[in-house]
């Protein structure tokens, strides 16, 4: 399965006046680098919740084969498209082929393909996020990224890999899923 962001999360509001808050920065100067660091800082908290905190676009690809997936993107707020990615690229629509796609109440999105189908992938666009803007983020989430941001910000010049400080992660851990296969 192949996840890909169509529009991310935006970064550039709230979040970045609240990141150069805590930072204690008021000039636009570094505006960019710290809408990066804020947005490595969102990526870490999702890869650690496993679920995306602030809402955004994706596309995930699954495979042509009858079968039920998984999507692994949560959690999943709507379903906005699926499509059918032939061997040239070229996409047309699913709907009304019988095929099913699902949201459950846990936020998890299945697709259900009654039939084997010709071409290289299915493509699935959802909406995904825990909040639909940065003031709705949890605040331990909300506060967790921030910390992880600044962390980095600190640390930019390092050459060093940078894992969460425990004090982020304990702000996050309520907020984590695990996934049994």
């Amino acid at each position: 399965m192949r996840r890909t962001i169509v529009q991310p999360a935006d970064l550039s509001g709230p979040a970045l006046a609240e990141f150069k808050d805590w930072l204690g920065i008021s000039r636009p100067n570094e505006d960019p680098l710290l809408v990066d660091l804020l947005a490595a800082s969102l990526a870490t908290c999702e890869a650690f919740t496993a679920q995306a905190p602030l809402e955004q676009t994706i596309e995930e690809r699954i495979s042509v084969k009858q079968g039920i997936y998984r999507l692994g993107s949560r959690p999943a707020r709507m379903l906005l498209n699926a499509e059918l990615i032939d061997q040239i690229g070229t996409r047309s629509s699913l709907s009304g082929q019988g095929h099913g796609f699902n949201l459950d109440h846990d936020g998890v999105a299945t697709a259900d393909l009654k039939f084997d189908l010709e071409g290289q992938a299915v493509a699935v666009t959802l909406l995904v996020g825990i909040a639909p803007d940065w003031p709705s983020v949890p605040k331990a989430l909300r506060q967790g990224i921030i910390r992880l941001a600044a962390h980095f910000y600190r640390d930019r010049d390092s050459e060093r890999m940078m894992q969460p400080p425990s004090s982020v992660t304990a702000l996050w851990r309520p907020w984590r899923t695990m996934r049994l296969t």
